[in-house]
């Protein structure tokens, strides 16, 4: 996405890119994009909407009962928080929703990126499945403070999450570089250079105790080992494709985990 001019503005601690509109694109457009801006926001809902189904159906079709209580209060909580998180965005930055939407292993150009893709994928439908056949079969014993701990650590994982995409509209679905890119080395990303993978893996571990699963943790051992090496491709790529990338790593020591990696 080729901006046609900009310039740096510094607005508190964020780095924005002002540019004009691309030709060919309506009024009310997003930035770096040639959709209107009615468009993005009716593939964002639709997106969303078809979110919230096919997670409600991978909850409870496998647990074959609606009176799965850990099942609903997970889905009213992250949808509540994605839909939150997706609402603010629409309304106030547009260019990082249609980045978010441009994702899956067709969307990535590098063959590793591919392949951690569809292995997210398959771990993500996992982490969702087995507690859900948990419910139905009775592997696990959760206690309900367990269960109200893994929904708090969904939501604040989810908060971590909002709070990296509030610092970088640029924060995509896949491993790319935009024209005028700049490092980010506020909020979020002074304390680690991978704060969107920070807050999602603290999600994804509290998933299946939110699920009432202790089963459930087996593929986040997967979805973990996936990630850093996700990470540790995507900072050759940044480090090649973004100016300035080498001296953040160098400033910024840990990747994922504060004081440990």
């Amino acid at each position: 996405m080729a901006l046609l001019e900009g310039r740096s503005v510094v607005e508190g601690r964020r780095s924005h890119r002002v540019s004009a509109a691309q030709p060919g694109a309506q009024p009310g457009t997003p930035p770096d994009s040639l959709k209107p801006r009615g468009r993005v926001t009716k593939e964002a809902i639709a997106g969303l909407a078809a979110l919230a189904v096919v997670l409600w159906l991978a909850l409870f079709v496998p647990a074959g009962a609606l009176s799965f209580w850990q099942g609903w209060a997970y889905w009213l909580i992250f949808m509540s928080c994605v839909t939150a998180i997706s609402v603010y965005f629409m309304r106030g930055d547009l260019t990082l929703i249609e980045n978010r939407l441009k994702t899956g292993p067709s969307a990535e150009t590098g063959n590793v990126q591919k392949l951690a893709q569809v292995l997210l994928s398959l771990f993500f439908i996992l982490l969702i499945l087995i507690p859900s056949l948990d419910h139905r079969f009775g592997w696990s014993s959760v206690p309900v403070y367990l269960v109200a701990l893994g929904d708090a650590f969904t939501a604040i994982g989810l908060a971590v999450i909002f709070l990296v995409f509030r610092e970088n509209s640029h924060a995509s679905a896949v491993i790319k570089v935009n024209k005028g890119q700049e490092v980010v080395s506020t909020g979020p990303y002074s304390v680690v250079r991978h704060p969107m993978y920070s807050g999602a893996l603290l999600m994804l571990l509290f998933t299946p105790l939110a699920l009432g699963s202790f089963w459930g943790l087996l593929p986040f051992l997967g979805m973990f080992v996936t990630i850093a090496y996700r990470l540790r491709n995507e900072e050759q790529f940044l480090a090649r494709n973004l100016p300035g990338y080498d001296e953040y790593r160098r400033k910024v020591r840990y990747r994922l985990i504060p004081f440990v990696w």
